[in-house]
């Protein structure tokens, strides 16, 4: 009886372990048969400033932000990440990447090896991306500056450092479907829709999230504290900015500046540094799309401190 026991105990646990490591697998894209695809260089720039690609890629405590040598360090409940070399040294950055590399890493968040990323690339918002736009900005990326050096390793404990857990976690996170925009809006706000919701990933950081660090979906863009552990990100939706035009959210986008005449501070000046490079078009066409979201009671910020 003991050792039939112990038989169907490790017969349930080799299942387990089976089936997890089939729930866990990295998921790529087939791109095999896919068309071949002429490179539009200036598009390809754009969607590296609608993306940030610098905030977080460029070498540290230096003016060049194209020199994506990497190492910014990014906070969060999990640990701290560190922004990989993404520039096209053929040893340390992506130099020897193909198209296909490419895109698994940005729309599926698994590397050249097989691995998963972790989700602090933000992949959760650059799945709905179209396949021609990411390569654009891989040929974009090629003609920057090669830059050599590796990065530290992300300070993440266990069991956050398992990379294979992440695969169930995209289960429950990713959905891998393409953008659809509403057919019934304007052509400017099917634009400012796609850029916000894809390479712009503006609701990664202004969305609360779950205990898991998945986005809550029911108040997505309603704010709450910030990922990397100080502060509080706003909600944007019209419950905090429905006394903004479109015109003053474009004129932030390209200058920093509120209605009221202050400056913005904090994390957002170093996304104004990307969306200032983009047309007035593409600003206006965001700022018509945030001005359409509806009112989203997001959580509480906490009191401010008298006199802070």
């Amino acid at each position: 009886m003991l050792q039939r026991t112990i038989l169907l105990a490790l017969l349930a646990a080799v299942a387990a372990a089976g089936i997890y490591w089939w729930l866990s697998a990295p998921g790529v894209a087939a791109v095999g048969n896919a068309p071949a695809h002429v490179p539009d260089l200036a598009n390809g720039e754009v969607m590296f400033n609608a993306g940030g690609c610098a905030s977080c890629h460029a070498v540290p405590n230096q003016p060049d932000r194209l020199r994506l040598g990497g190492g910014v360090a990014i906070k969060s409940p999990f640990g701290t990440f560190y922004a990989p070399n993404i520039s096209p040294d053929p040893n340390d950055g992506i130099g020897k990447w193909t198209d296909a590399d490419f895109v698994n890493a940005v729309m599926h968040g698994v590397s050249p090896s097989g691995q998963h990323y972790f989700p602090a690339f933000p992949y959760t918002s650059y799945q709905h991306a179209r396949r021609e736009d990411v390569l654009d900005l891989l040929a974009y990326l090629k003609t920057l500056p090669a830059v050599a050096g590796k990065v530290r390793d992300h300070d993440v404990g266990f069991p956050f450092n398992i990379r294979r857990n992440l695969g169930i976690w995209k289960s429950l996170f990713l959905d891998d479907k393409p953008f659809v925009a509403d057919g019934s809006k304007s052509p400017q706000w099917k634009r400012g829709a796609y850029l916000v919701n894809s390479f712009g990933h503006c609701a990664e950081c202004h969305s609360p999230r779950n205990a898991l660090g998945g986005m809550i979906a029911g108040q997505r863009f309603a704010g709450g504290p910030n990922p990397e552990g100080e502060g509080w990100v706003p909600n944007i939706t019209q419950k905090r900015l429905g006394e903004w035009s479109a015109k003053d959210l474009a004129y932030f986008l390209k200058t920093g500046e509120l209605p009221d005449g202050d400056s913005v501070g904090g994390a957002m000046t170093r996304v104004i540094k990307n969306t200032s490079q983009l047309s007035d078009e593409d600003l206006a066409a965001m700022a018509e799309y945030v001005k359409a979201l509806p009112p989203v009671d997001g959580p509480t910020p906490p009191k401010r401190k008298q006199g802070s």
